[in-house]
């Protein structure tokens, strides 16, 4: 057969036309299965099955296309018709499949449009195609408490992909918020600025642990990939670690060599251990940095590092469980717990050196436990090539711009953090909480309410806008805020707020058998709160005119909070609440000392967020002790500048609060102090 002829007769009979068209419509179809079947949950056999189908059916197509003829009079075999029917025939195929060819090509041309399309966020930005998040992964065990288990293979998968510098991914703390197996799945990746969404499942049986994972395209709902691994727990870091190599594979993100070590990489080889470090892990992850969780992992991570001492990421999160406990925790700001955080962040260090989580924990421990803030900034930086996609670097690194009193540059650390973690409570109460600091107030209620549309009912929340009220002079407001929330004994800032409230108003009575109950019922061991909350009931008889009982108030107060002093010298929260007790019991001298130690172990240069509080102690002092020229100095610089005010659940003094607070009663009739009542603080 010659060749030539042969080709010419392929063109002649339209079998060119018909594979293009037959290969145009057969990328649709193929395309539209994989969309649509997992939509309707048909098992992906039939995606096969139609793609085996259409291979199958090209050389049937072909051969028929060879053949036969489509006429205005229906489909004629070729050999049947006379030259002149047949030519005419083949122009009418010729066009018929042009048509197609061309109408499949546009359905093709529009869909790649729409998949390509730039997604945006409910706040109106592009949302990049290369970017995920990791929901909550559901527990299947049966036994509830096997919850910490999802939690922390679903942090591991999360951990293991954020390394990726080549993906965007949106941090735990913002994916939190939708454990309820959420159904709209496109608006929950606008709301967190991703085109894919991973969804899992965990159930764990003694030592077989299975998970099931499937990753979602959102603009469409449509999915991608998904797959179950049945493992011993002794093989769960092959999971963790196929499951981030396929999610790249899937987005077609770059892996570097690097990258591709730390996410085959194995944490330990104990599996006690590992359960362990997810049990405390677990803590790390519920809201709020209160004594209970400190304390709970604490207990866990100390028995991980001690089953397991060569464990770095283990002693990584001690050490910055620790340091946080530290900062936050009043109770444990204790040398030995610093000296804790110390030894846990070298020694995860020195077993990996390169470990982002160990570089943030040191960074983190320079910063919470010896304000040095140049040598954490430098260990920051060195995380942030690690850990590129952690919320936590920018927003350590606006923690410490804010102690620096670099307040823009805080504020553009704090923007970087919530693009990658973008429902993080506890970040957007911190750039709120600087905005309170700074009295911009109307921004720090507008941040507030962002959170209440992720957290309704947040009582803390709630009681930081009722604080605003309170420093605006809007005690009607404050008061409706207030009065339906209830907080626990757990020393929250609504129950300060509240306590505050009753002063302000004068109306001291409400609150005084609710104080005493709470010390009824306290637990001993917390004897720093104990003393605090005795000097706000000795504050409360005093303001209701009982001058005996509080006397008698604070000097329980002062025995319950003196003993802490020799393993918290530096606590300048201790030592302010001292400066204030003394104050009560009328002792000037020890109450003077102790607001300027105060003053000395938390600088102002040191710290432009809290140093300016045992300022706000030493102005209280001296105004109840006679020191009037010292009160209306103290005063007048702490109008001057922005800070966190530890009397007022952070709210710093305002005009308004001078005018409404009791114990600024001596300086009423001083000129100077009625004119700071008037003033706009700036």
């Amino acid at each position: 057969m010659d060749p030539k002829k042969f080709f010419g007769e392929l063109e002649r009979r339209n079998v060119y036309r018909a594979a293009v068209a037959y290969g145009v419509v057969a990328w649709f179809l193929t395309q539209v299965t994989t969309q649509v079947f997992p939509f309707f949950e048909i098992p992906n056999s039939a995606i096969r099955f139609v793609v085996i189908a259409l291979a199958v059916g090209f050389p049937i197509a072909m051969s028929l296309s060879w053949l036969y003829e489509l006429t205005p009079e229906g489909i004629v075999r070729s050999e049947d018709l006379d030259p002149a029917t047949a030519r005419k025939g083949r122009r009418f195929t010729g066009r018929i499949l042009d048509f197609v060819i061309i109408g499949v090509l546009l359905l093709v041309i529009a869909m790649l449009i729409y998949e390509r399309r730039p997604v945006r966020t409910s706040a109106g930005e592009s949302i990049p195609e290369k970017s995920i998040a990791v929901l909550p992964f559901e527990n299947r065990s049966r036994d509830p408490d096997n919850a910490y288990f999802a939690d922390g293979i679903q942090d591991e998968i999360l951990a293991r992909l954020s390394k990726i510098a080549d993906l965007k991914v949106i941090s735990r703390t913002s994916t939190q918020h939708y454990k309820s197996a959420p159904a709209n799945v496109p608006e929950i990746a606008r709301q967190l600025g991703v085109a894919h969404i991973l969804e899992g499942s965990v159930q764990k049986s003694g030592d077989a642990v299975r998970v099931n994972v499937q990753l979602i395209k959102a603009a469409n709902d449509s999915h991608l990939w998904a797959d179950t691994f049945d493992r011993k727990l002794i093989d769960i870091f092959s999971v963790e670690s196929e499951v981030a190599k396929a999610i790249a594979d899937q987005l077609r993100v770059h892996v570097s060599g690097q990258e591709e070590q730390v996410i085959a990489a194995k944490p330990t080889d104990n599996v006690e251990a590992y359960d362990a470090y997810l049990r405390g892990l677990a803590y790390t992850l519920k809201t709020g940095n209160t004594p209970a969780n400190t304390l709970g992992a604490q207990k866990y991570l100390r028995e991980a590092v001690r089953l397991d001492p060569k464990f770095a990421l283990g002693w990584a999160l001690l050490s910055n469980v620790d340091a946080v406990g530290y900062l936050t925790t009043i109770l444990q700001r204790t040398a030995a717990l610093r000296e804790e955080a110390r030894q846990a962040g070298e020694t995860a260090l020195t077993l990996q050196p390169n470990l982002g989580e160990a570089l943030h924990a040191k960074g983190f421990y320079y910063y919470a436990c010896l304000k040095d803030y140049d040598t954490a900034v430098r260990y920051f930086e060195r995380a942030r090539q690690f850990l590129p996609n952690s919320s936590r670097i920018p927003q350590s690194l606006a923690l410490v711009a804010r102690r620096r009193g670099q307040w823009d540059w805080s504020e553009s650390f704090f923007i970087e953090a919530e693009r990658l973690d973008p429902r993080n409570v506890s970040l957007l109460s911190q750039r709120a909480f600087s905005y309170m600091c700074h009295r911009r107030f109307p921004e720090a209620l507008r941040k507030f309410d962002q959170i209440l549309d992720i957290t309704p009912d947040d009582v803390d929340i709630l009681a930081r806008e009722a604080g605003i009220a309170q420093a605006e002079g809007d005690l009607e407001r404050a008061s409706a805020l207030l009065s339906p929330l209830h907080p626990g004994a757990d020393y929250t800032n609504a129950l300060e707020t509240q306590i505050y409230q009753a002063i302000l108003e004068r109306r001291p009575a409400p609150v005084i058998p609710r104080l005493k109950e709470m010390l009824t019922k306290s637990d001993p061991a917390l004897g720093f709160f104990n003393g605090e909350l005795r000097f706000w009931l000795g504050w409360a008889q005093e303001v209701a005119g009982d001058h005996a009982a509080a006397q008698e108030t604070w000097r329980q107060a002062r025995s319950e909070l003196e003993p802490f002093l020799n393993e918290q010298p530096e606590n300048y929260r201790l030592i302010g609440d001292l400066a204030l007790t003394n104050m009560g019991l009328g002792d000037k001298a020890a109450a003077l000392t102790m607001a300027e130690r105060a003053m000395t172990v938390n600088p102002i240069e040191k710290d432009a967020l809290t140093g300016p509080t045992p300022i706000d102690i030493l102005a209280r002092v001296a105004a109840r002790m006679s020191e009037l020229d010292r009160a209306i100095a103290a005063l007048q610089k702490l109008l001057s500048i922005p800070y966190a005010d530890a009397l007022s659940a952070g709210v710093p003094l305002t005009p308004a609060l001078l005018r409404l607070d009791p114990m600024f009663d001596p300086l009423r009739n001083d000129p100077r102090f009625q004119k700071l009542c008037e003033e706009k603080p700036k």
